[in-house]
């Protein structure tokens, strides 16, 4: 790739032309997931307190599906909205207005919605699984 006039390589401004382009920049959203979203680390953390009680539970195949679906649900809806407030901050730069507040508090309340079942999934089978053990 021929380098820009500033000395840097050039933004790609068009498709990706392979798979190994496409799974790249994934990683790349990811990591900037991990790096600068400090709430998205905070539900990784949970998630992954969560999966070490099911490890130490023993939890059966099917309370396993629900409490991984309940951990990808709020990591994604985590995801949203940071993609929300990203589109919504580069739109608006440092004005405010009503519509961009609108939209940043319907995605973080998407991250609350899946938060809350998240909890009930925990409880529905972390309980029954706590009380195996007596």
């Amino acid at each position: 790739m021929p380098m820009a006039s500033n000395g840097k390589q050039p933004q790609q401004t068009g498709k990706n032309r392979a798979f190994s382009q496409s799974l790249g920049h994934a990683w790349d959203g990811l990591r900037a997931l991990f790096h600068y979203e400090r709430n998205f680390r905070k539900h990784l953390a949970v998630g992954s307190l969560a999966v070490i009680a099911g490890l130490i539970l023993r939890l059966t195949l099917n309370e396993w599906l629900w409490l991984v679906l309940a951990i990808f649900l709020v990591l994604i809806a985590e995801t949203l909205n940071t993609i929300v407030e990203a589109v919504v901050d580069l739109v608006v730069g440092q004005h405010y207005h009503d519509l961009a507040k609108r939209a940043k508090d319907v995605a973080a309340g998407g991250v609350l919605m899946a938060a809350i079942f998240a909890v009930i999934v925990g409880a529905l089978v972390m309980l029954p699984a706590l009380m195996r053990w007596f």
